[in-house]
This record gives C-alpha cells, structure tokens and sequence, in this order.
C-alpha cells in the first residue's frame, strides 16, 4: 500500500509583518500570512482574482531569518505541509484550523524590489541556503531564467484547463 502524500507549495505575498515568538526551551517560531491569489472568470466571463489567504508556521534558524529579512508586502515561496489542530477556545467550544508547516522558504524579490528577483531560500533544501545581504552589501547573483524563447499563448482560451 502507498504511503500517504502532505505536501503543498504556495506563492504569495505576505499579508503582515512577521511575527518572532520563543518557546520555553528557546525554539524560534515564526507566524506569517500568506495572500495567493487565484484567477478565474465570474458569471459574465470576466477574468478575477480572488484572494486565499493561508497561515504558515516556521521552526527553528529559518523562522528567525524570516522574522529578519521579511515584511508584509515581500513575494515568497513556500514548501512545506498541512497541519490540523484542535484546542479548546476561551469560551469553552472546541476550535479548530489548518496551517502550513514550512520546510523551507523562497525569497522571491529583494526588499524594496516589489518586482520580483532572485530566487534565495532560508531552508536546507534545493534552493539558495543563504538571505539576500542588507543594504549596502553584496549578495549572490540572481538566479535568471532566460525567457526570450518562450511566448504567452495568443488567447487564454487556448489553453486546455
């Protein structure tokens, strides 16, 4: 039998600062929220947007580079997993909510650079293990794609989903 598969990968932009907190052993936790925004054509045939919003939890080393190099507005990408939790709220009713858990975390633009750019990581996985560099300071190349090749399909109905 195969085993079961939690994986999810997202792009967005945050939606606030991120928020550094401690455990009591000292484990860095980082809080972000994550606006994904997906398009599709409403009752009239007309393309929008529609905003999901997703919570991401980040441990450890990583949680402390997202809460230095991170602010609301920044483009990331994320992989990761879903977690399910259940506590009992204030008011005594059971609560309950799905989060992202990150394994690693994708700097998709430089601060000040809303645009886009290179593509660094702040986990131990495929990508960049280093932050882009503060102000002032050089940093690694960006990572580009030449594009020139590829072109947009004529119309979006061209495409087959």
């Amino acid at each position: 039998m195969p085993a079961d598969l939690n994986r999810v990968t997202l792009v967005g932009r945050l939606t606030r600062d991120p928020e550094l907190r401690h455990t009591s052993g000292g484990n860095a936790i980082c809080s972000i929220r994550l606006a994904v925004t997906s398009r599709g054509r409403d009752e009239g045939g007309n393309w929008t947007d529609k905003p999901n919003y997703f919570d991401v939890t980040v441990f450890g080393r990583q949680a402390e580079t997202a809460s230095q190099y991170l602010a609301k507005g920044r483009r990331i990408g994320v992989d990761g997993r879903l977690q399910w939790r259940e506590w009992d709220g204030q008011d005594g009713n059971k609560r309950q909510a799905v989060e992202v858990v990150a394994n690693d975390i994708f700097f998709l633009d430089s601060r000040g650079d809303e645009g886009g750019g290179g593509g660094y990581s702040s986990g131990g996985g495929q990508g960049w293990s280093a932050p882009p560099a503060p102000h002032g300071q050089q940093r690694p190349p960006d990572l580009a794609v030449d594009t020139s090749d590829m072109r947009a399909p004529a119309d979006d109905d061209d495409i087959p989903f």
